[in-house]
């Protein structure tokens, strides 16, 4: 037998040896657990950076996933804090008490020269100056009660309502334009005052108002705000000076 007949000998050729080692490589592959494959890249050395680089990024998606956490719980916190309503604290009985008798003081010095200017049939007592008490005496420190914001707001917006009832005559669109153009009038002068807003309304519907004209824009309102300023200068001492 020579030896190429030897070679196709079944079962001994070397195609049939690598087709046998190939096909004992796939079932042993098959029957293997699923692990992550690690390339042995020019020695050991590097299989191990590329184990190490994996190490370092699963740590920083780890500590990534955590930072995410905490925002998501902060988040949260913030919007329960939002929701949960504020109590105040720290208000003592002469905190409520000075700001009540000083609106209590207000309304009767204002009552009593309406019994003085009664001759006139106008009176100083009008809703607006009520809302003024309470911007005063409750939030001295807020925009509202600043005395260039009150005095500029109340007598440009009586003018406005003197010069809507001359123009457009009572009724809805002299309302209408005249509380537009005080909005825009406080927005312009930055005197943001809510309860001069309400004077060209009492103005235009209060016909006791009329005969005063433009003598409107400063009594009773810029009077009336004169005498508040004084009595809110007492209450503001009070508080400060006289806590129980």
């Amino acid at each position: 037998m020579t030896l190429l007949q030897h070679h196709r000998l079944p079962g001994i050729g070397c195609s049939n040896i690598l087709a046998r080692a190939r096909s004992q490589c796939l079932a042993a592959a098959s029957h293997a657990p699923s692990l992550p494959v690690l390339l042995h890249v020019n020695g050991s050395r590097q299989a191990h950076l590329v184990s190490r680089k994996t190490g370092i990024n699963a740590i920083s998606l780890s500590g990534r996933s955590r930072r995410q956490d905490l925002c998501i719980v902060a988040e949260a916190s913030a919007a329960a804090a939002n929701v949960t309503p504020s109590t105040p604290r720290g208000i003592s009985v002469s905190d409520v008490l000075w700001p009540s008798a000083g609106a209590f003081l207000a309304m009767a010095v204002l009552g009593k020269m309406d019994q003085l200017m009664a001759f006139k049939g106008v009176s100083l007592t009008i809703a607006p100056l009520g809302a003024v008490c309470a911007v005063l005496f409750t939030a001295p420190d807020s925009p509202a009660a600043k005395k260039y914001n009150m005095f500029v707001a109340q007598i440009g917006c009586a003018a406005i309502g003197v010069l809507a009832l001359s123009l457009f005559g009572p009724g809805w669109l002299a309302r209408g334009a005249a509380l537009s153009a005080c909005i825009a009038f406080m927005t312009i002068t930055g005197s943001s005052h809510p309860p001069a807003a309400s004077l060209p309304l009492l103005f235009i519907d209060g016909p006791k108002f009329h005969n005063l004209q433009f003598w409107y824009a400063l009594f009773p309102g810029a009077a009336g705000c004169a005498i508040l300023c004084l009595i809110q200068e007492v209450v503001v001492y009070l508080k400060k000076n006289c806590k129980f």
